[in-house]
């Protein structure tokens, strides 16, 4: 098939015969990327091009098609400043917002709109940026994965349009599916980290879809897939968008964790983010920081100002001014005094508010309930219920039958209750390690770790081998170690 390609026209009828087998796909693409400008400058008529390709069949051409098309942002959504537009999620900016030359850049929301996409949105109706949407879903879903790959930075560019269109519409429900269909369709194996994966945790948090977005978080991540770092990172002077992009993504992980009460990888999540190298403090490591500090509490009972000593020196200066309120609501939190704890909650209830930690500091005061429960097994065999309620002061002896039996059920203490005269017998941990179902947690556990060791040693391996890590080791070390020469005797005896 030979055509003039300079029109549209000719354009589709490439795209509806070159999509069948590889080697015209391959073709395809090289037609495409050559046809960028036709398609730049007939953006206007492009949407009605869509409709005569089929987005199952002829993926790739409808992903350059429907990429070309402008941007469009209803009037009542965009809030102009120095020619750039940010987002707003019910009354709210949906992250910390800081302008820069060129760019407005959401930190929490990860959603970085170039001034060129601000200038040239075009303003529609609802109706019309409900059909945006719509169509979007739909292609996200029926797309080839195969061939969407060929061009993942025109995917996830597409991809990021969807999530600003749901949130801009105010229901970023409707986006957490097709978003996690796409982050699907992008990686190759579950073991990748993709350029989607901080917008759909962006979603599922924006939509307390935790569940959901707890569902690409129990894969083990080894992988980053290069075209995340290119498009999330920027490029040139931008380049310091690594670390915030890294410190967003886990501070989304974590928060999902929260969500679903999983507080011991929600732990190791923030901790990631406050341990982080970092040459300057940011928002999302003091914001990361606060919550380290509710659900250290929250899980643990416990928490430790002192930093690990692998912390950067600007964390450990600055993240306890920025975090003071936390600090002094964990130390009235060890003082195991409720009343305390509930009067420094409630002067202080205006700058968790204004955090977005309130819920999580009323699970704080929740747990101080079961820490002091927890502190008279290490003291009483046996207790009465109302020598609970009374020695936690808890309301009534019914209400500290209800928390030794969430306890219970939680595994966080073993006991029994006497319902006829209300007594609590404190038990033992009762698990012997010799169950079957026991051993075979073991030894699934300790195959992870075996797995785990080959990958460590062979990433080593790689970077160890890697010209560049070996230029700038070169460069860092002295031109001649010690070590480099073999110790040669003074003196031989004969």
């Amino acid at each position: 098939m030979n055509l003039n390609m300079n029109s549209v026209e000719s354009l589709v009828a490439q795209i509806q015969g070159l999509s069948s087998s590889g080697d015209d796909i391959a073709h395809l693409h090289s037609l495409l990327k050559q046809s960028e400008e036709l398609l730049q400058s007939e953006s206007t008529r492009l949407a009605v091009v869509l409709a005569e390709l089929d987005p199952s069949k002829h993926s790739l051409g409808y992903l350059y098609i429907l990429t070309g098309t402008p941007k469009m942002v209803p009037d009542e959504y965009r809030i102009l400043t120095r020619c750039l537009y940010v987002y707003r999620y019910g009354g709210m900016h949906t992250g910390y917002v800081e302008y820069m030359l060129g760019t407005a850049n959401t930190f929490v929301g990860t959603a970085w709109i170039r001034c060129g996409e601000a200038c040239t949105a075009a303003p529609i109706s609802k109706e019309q940026a409900n059909e945006v949407i719509l169509s979007i879903a739909r292609f996200i879903n029926e797309c080839a994965a195969e061939q969407i790959r060929l061009a993942p930075d025109k995917f996830i560019s597409v991809c990021k349009r969807f999530k600003d269109q749901v949130i801009l519409f105010e229901a970023p429900m409707r986006g957490v599916a097709p978003l996690l269909t796409a982050v699907r369709k992008l990686k190759t194996t579950s073991e990748q980290l993709t350029a989607l994966h901080p917008d759909f945790l962006l979603l599922c948090l924006l939509a307390k879809c935790y569940k959901t977005g707890l569902c690409i978080l129990e894969d083990d991540i080894y992988e980053i897939i290069y075209i995340a770092i290119s498009l999330c990172l920027g490029k040139g002077s931008q380049g310091n968008k690594a670390p915030i992009a890294l410190f967003t993504l886990l501070t989304q992980m974590g928060m999902i964790c929260i969500g679903q009460k999983r507080f011991r990888k929600a732990l190791e999540l923030l901790h990631n983010v406050v341990t982080a190298p970092m040459s300057t403090i940011n928002a999302i490591a003091v914001e990361a920081y606060k919550k380290y500090i509710l659900v250290s509490l929250i899980h643990l009972g416990q928490f430790s100002t002192t930093f690990p000593k692998y912390t950067s020196s600007a964390a450990q200066r600055n993240l306890k001014n920025f975090s003071q309120p936390y600090i002094d609501l964990a130390n009235c939190y060890g003082n195991g005094k409720i009343s305390e704890l509930e009067a420094y909650v409630q002067a202080n209830r205006e700058n968790f508010e204004i955090d977005n930690n309130l819920g999580l500091v009323k699970q704080v005061v929740s747990s101080i309930y079961k820490r002091n429960i927890q502190r008279l097994t290490q003291t009483y065999l046996t207790l009465s219920l109302q020598d609970i309620a009374n020695t936690v002061q808890l309301n009534s002896p019914k209400e500290a039958e209800m928390h030794v039996l969430q306890m219970i059920q939680d595994g966080e203490i073993y006991a029994t209750i006497n319902q006829k005269d209300g007594m609590v017998r404190f038990l033992e941990d009762p698990e012997q390690y010799k169950t079957c179902e026991m051993i075979e947690r073991i030894d699934s556990s300790i195959r992870r770790i075996m797995t785990l060791s080959k990958k460590l040693t062979t990433m080593d391996e790689l970077i160890s081998c890697d010209p560049q890590y070996l230029a700038k080791a070169g460069r860092e070390r002295q031109r001649f170690d010690f070590d480099d020469f073999d110790t040669v005797p003074q003196k031989f005896n004969i």
